[in-house]
């Protein structure tokens, strides 16, 4: 992993926004973060460490002490990371929570926090998450560590420097797993539990299925005790015992079986011998009932022949009778039908002044059918005028529609005469008005410009008090860097002087009696000057000179400030031309309304015109349309003669018809109702004359049948008919009676029946027999099937637990095999460093990193420390193999890290640290550590442990790696000139300025 670049604004001290490029340190390869206390500098490391993980360790997780308290309401707070993974570069921006201002300006709100995170491709930068969670959730798979492992190995904060050298057995493996990609040895002790289990239960599964066999086959077997832990030769033995018991069942079924058959034999002989004997007895009772019934049955059948002759005379008599109906009705619709058109004559020909022809004689013969002809030949003259009469309605529709139209195209012709005279007034009028607003919109440019440069000068009369005020300002504080820098000179000269005046002083003070004068010679000293004043020393002088030269450049900062805001001063009075505030506010007013009723009349100018066109296209419009409106009037008037002539003609044709009806088709309905009862009494008459001569032939066949089936008359016939169903009534009972005879006669005679005893047979001693041969039977087929089945199933247990007592063996033996394997990987016995598997590859890391730390460590402590592996069993059966000690080469012997003093700590933590860096970057699989941060503990380091130290850190330049170091050691800024320096600014907010040395 490799820290780009950082960018923050409002976070921690930090108001604006600050910039750090660490690329551009990979070329030094050390740099140093500097700065006074409470500057700054771990706020570096803790943006990062937010940017990151949403969190600095510092404020316990809490975002509101995130922001800046330099910040206002309105000021931003973010953190933007840049960093690469595997040579993946990412772009990380988050916000934290903090009170803001609202966007209306009413009052404060809690901006919630925000997190984006992007990747770039060759396209630039694509985002992936654009929340807090899920840039969460994308970091973990991009970044596998932990806060608090990134805080271990990458970025060493303040207090936790030291975590992985003095870190427990479970936290250092935490750190490592991560690092060094071990989570699959951890799966695998999983997989090896899970397998264990597994097998334990197949086992239990197993011994408990055996179990129930055993449970099963007692009851099989009708043991009351049961038993306990059989084996396999308990399961045959008990199938073979009751294997035995089912053959003993089945010749028991078979002895059983063969005396039911003779008892069963035996009831039939006596069953079938009861049988004819209840026969032949039925036969005599019958015959007996028979002789009884003979008379009565006689009589039916003398019934039932009369009513057989009488069913073929029926159909004379209702042929007679249908007759007789159909010649009444035939007459009464004569009469009807003589009266109807007798009615409609006498109407037609009082509306045609006809005589009319009431009589007897009228509705006969030749007489009816003339009437027909007539009204056939009246019917067929009116049809042509009948259609004439039709078309009357429609003509005088046609002709009021043709009127209305008429008189509407005669208005629409007036209105457009009248239309067409007021159009040119109106666009004369337009006209006149366009040019005059024409005239007013010229100027809007001449307008604008002069509205700027009034507005130009408002703004140059409002900067004139501003730039007086700082003018006199700039001016105050030239007088006050004058009297200082004044001051200043003057205190350097009488410095000067007193160093001057105080030489005689200095070299008295180094005579020595006998030892020559430097500036006479001589050996004697009579009269050495003496100390009046305290000495000026060189560096009083330099402290002296040196405040003068800022005092100098504070004056002539001072001279520039004043040149700048007289100069600005002179050019906002020129672009004021000398007028005041409130002239100048009048004139931008007067510019501004100018140009507001030009740019009006331009408006006004652009709808005049429209308006002009649209006049001058509708004088040409209706133009043209005013010779289509009189031609269409033209023609309507045409159309409207020929319509009302053609009307009128038609109408008089229709009157000469009427012959006193309202109309044609009133006359031709009436003469239509005659036609059709005239026919309908044609009709009437025949139908009568034939149903008269059917009538009296059916009477005449009647008579005929009765005599021939010997019946006196009609009435005779119908007293001896029977319907249908008491005719089948009466056969069915004389058959059955002969049926039943012969029946009776033939039984009597059967040869069947011929040498049966003359007692009836006892059948009680058979049955009770036959019953107790099927109960024996029954009971013995009970038994058989009870054992078939109880040894059915026995000997599917005996299988079920043969094939389980093998398979348990196999079973048994994968369970020790997987057991004991859990157990050696999980750290359990008979694993006696009670070392797991993941521990196991992680200590043959920590072996690495421990060797790759002791050769920086023993560099920088001269030889006489060295880190060593502790695979030790822990106290009460802890997990053990990630311990870790110091060896003191000065006694021999190995120590607890926690021993050590606090430099000492430093220099092992360190080592660590850089070792850890150093393994896990050549690790296939690993996490590259290109960057690493050091946050203070240089000053407990004395002059050549430092020096040893820095030489070990700027010795990672050769693997690439960028470190960065905070420290307040003066000695360490002369030993790195790359840096980034973190200053105070006079407002109080801190600012970042980057140093580069190559």
């Amino acid at each position: 992993m490799k820290i780009k670049k950082l960018r923050l604004a409002g976070f921690g001290p930090f108001k604006s926004e600050q910039f750090v490029d660490f690329e551009a340190f990979d070329a030094d390869g050390i740099f140093l973060i500097t700065g006074k206390t409470g500057a700054g500098k771990s706020s570096i490391l803790d943006a990062i460490c937010f940017a990151l993980y949403g969190q600095v360790p510092r404020f316990s997780g809490s975002e509101q002490q995130l922001r800046s308290d330099h910040c206002a309401a309105t000021d931003p707070t973010y953190v933007e990371l840049d960093f690469a993974i595997n040579d993946t570069d990412y772009r990380l921006l988050r916000t934290p929570q903090y009170e803001r201002a609202k966007k209306n300006g009413s009052g404060m709100t809690t901006a919630a926090p925000t997190a984006i995170l992007q990747i770039k491709n060759r396209d630039g930068w694509r985002g992936i998450a654009a929340k807090p969670g899920a840039v969460g959730q994308e970091l973990a798979a991009i970044l596998p560590l932990k806060q608090d492992q990134f805080l271990q190995v990458i970025l060493l904060a303040q207090n936790r420097f030291q975590r992985f050298l003095l870190a427990k057995t479970e936290e250092r493996r935490e750190v490592l797993r991560n690092l060094c990609g071990s989570s699959r040895f951890a799966q695998l002790e999983t997989d090896l539990i899970l397998r264990r289990k597994g097998l334990d239960d197949e086992l239990g599964a197993v011994q408990r299925a055996i179990a129930e066999h055993a449970a099963a086959a007692a009851h099989q077997l009708r043991l009351v005790d049961g038993v306990t832990n059989p084996d396999l030769a308990w399961f045959t033995t008990a199938l073979s015992r009751l294997r035995d018991e089912l053959d003993q069942a089945a010749v028991h079924v078979e002895s059983a079986a063969e005396a039911l058959t003779r008892a069963a034999a035996e009831d039939n002989d006596a069953a079938e011998t009861a049988r004819r004997q209840g026969r032949r007895a039925a036969a005599a009772a019958k015959l007996l009932v028979l002789d009884e019934q003979h008379r009565q049955v006689t009589q039916l059948r003398a019934v039932l022949n009369r009513a057989v002759r009488a069913a073929r005379v029926w159909p004379q008599i209702r042929s007679s009778r249908a007759a007789e109906v159909n010649a009444a009705a035939a007459n009464a619709g004569e009469a009807d039908a003589r009266a109807c058109w007798l009615d409609l004559r006498r109407s037609t020909s009082e509306h045609m002044n006809a005589v009319s022809t009431d009589g007897p004689g009228v509705a006969e013969g030749v007489v009816l059918q003339k009437s027909i002809d007539e009204l056939l030949g009246r019917l067929g003259a009116l049809g042509a005028a009948l259609l004439d009469e039709e078309q009357l309605p429609g003509l005088d529709s046609e002709v009021g529609a043709l009127a209305a139209s008429l008189v509407s195209s005669t208005t629409a012709l007036a209105a457009a005469e009248a239309r067409l005279d007021v159009l040119p007034t109106e666009i004369e009028k337009l006209a006149a008005n366009h040019s005059m607003v024409a005239v007013a919109a010229a100027g809007e440019k001449q307008a604008d410009a002069e509205r700027i440069r009034v507005r130009a000068a408002l703004q140059a009369a409002e900067d004139v008090v501003a730039c007086q005020r700082t003018a006199d300002l700039a001016s105050d504080a030239l007088l006050e860097r004058s009297r200082e820098n004044t001051a200043a000179a003057l205190s350097y000269e009488a410095l000067l002087a007193r160093r001057f005046a105080g030489h005689a002083q200095e070299l008295a003070s180094q005579l020595l009696d006998g030892t020559p004068c430097s500036v006479c010679g001589s050996p004697e000293h009579p009269n050495p000057a003496t100390v009046e004043a305290e000495p000026v020393t060189e560096l009083d002088l330099e402290r002296s000179r040196t405040v003068m030269l800022e005092r100098q450049e504070s004056l002539t900062a001072a001279h520039g400030l004043v040149s700048a805001a007289s100069a600005r001063l002179a050019e906002v009075k020129a672009l004021a031309s000398n007028r005041g505030v409130g002239e100048l506010r009048l004139e931008v007013e007067s510019a501004e309304e100018v140009l507001r009723a030009i740019r009006g009349a331009s408006e006004q100018l652009g709808r005049l015109a429209l308006e002009l066109a649209q006049h001058r296209e509708e004088l040409a419009s209706e133009q043209a349309g005013l010779v289509n409106i009189r031609a269409e009037r033209d023609a309507v008037a045409a159309t409207h003669g020929e319509r009302t002539a053609n009307r009128d003609l038609l109408r008089a044709r229709v009157s000469a018809h009427h012959a006193g009806f309202a109309s044609i088709g009133a006359q031709m309905n009436e003469l239509q109702r005659e036609l059709d009862a005239a026919r309908a009494l044609h009709a009437a008459l025949a139908l009568s004359r034939e149903r008269e001569a059917s009538r009296d032939a059916a009477v005449a066949a009647l008579r005929s049948e009765t005599d021939r089936e010997g019946f006196t008359d009609e009435a005779d016939a119908v007293d001896a008919r029977l319907d249908d169903a008491r005719i089948r009534e009466v056969e069915t009972e004389v058959r059955d009676y002969d049926d039943a005879l012969a029946a009776a006669r033939a039984a009597s005679t059967d040869p069947e029946l011929a040498g049966l005893p003359t007692e009836p047979v006892d059948r009680e001693p058979f049955a009770l027999a036959l019953q107790q041969a099927g109960s024996a039977r029954d009971a013995a087929f009970r038994v058989h099937s009870s054992l078939a089945e109880r040894t059915g199933q026995l000997g599917r247990l005996v299988a079920d637990v043969t094939t389980q007592f093998a398979a348990s063996a196999e079973v048994i033996s994968r369970h020790n095999q997987v057991r004991q394997l859990a157990d050696v990987v999980h750290g359990e016995e008979p694993n006696t460093k009670r070392m797991r598997l993941e521990t196991y590859v992680l200590a043959a890391e920590l072996e690495q990193i421990v060797a790759a730390a002791n050769t920086r460590l023993r560099t920088m402590t001269s030889g006489r420390y060295t880190l060593e592996h502790d695979d030790s069993a822990e106290y009460r059966g802890g997990q053990s193999g990630l311990g870790l000690a110091i060896r003191d080469e000065h006694t021999g012997r190995a120590r607890a890290t926690h021993s050590l003093s606090g430099g000492e700590t430093f220099l092992a933590s360190l080592s660590l640290a850089l070792g850890l860096a150093e393994v896990v970057t050549g690790q296939a699989g690993g996490v590259t550590l290109d960057t690493l941060f050091v946050d203070e503990g240089f000053g407990s380091l004395d002059a050549e442990t430092l020096e040893t130290a820095m030489g070990t850190l700027d010795a990672l330049r050769a693997g690439g790696r960028t470190v960065g170091l905070i420290s307040h050691v003066e000695s360490m800024k002369e030993q790195v000139p790359a840096s980034l320096n973190v200053v105070v600014t006079d407002a109080g907010p801190s600012a970042i300025a980057q140093e580069n040395h190559r």
